[in-house]
């Protein structure tokens, strides 16, 4: 229950960093070291959870 509390927060994390980069996009005087920072911690969220569904996918 624990993992799936971690996935589930990790996705949530991932939501809030999408529409932070979304918001920064629009904003009139975007920060382009701020976009490639939220979306390297995105990446960095969505590689946790590929791990995640690696390992409990795989039969032990």
């Amino acid at each position: 229950m624990a993992i799936k509390a971690h996935m589930d927060s990790l996705n949530q994390r991932h939501q809030e960093l999408e529409a932070a980069i979304s918001a920064e996009i629009k904003h009139p005087g975007s920060d382009d070291l701020r976009i490639v920072e939220l979306k390297r911690k995105k990446l960095k969220i969505k590689d946790q959870l590929r791990e995640f569904r690696t390992q409990n996918n795989s039969p032990n």
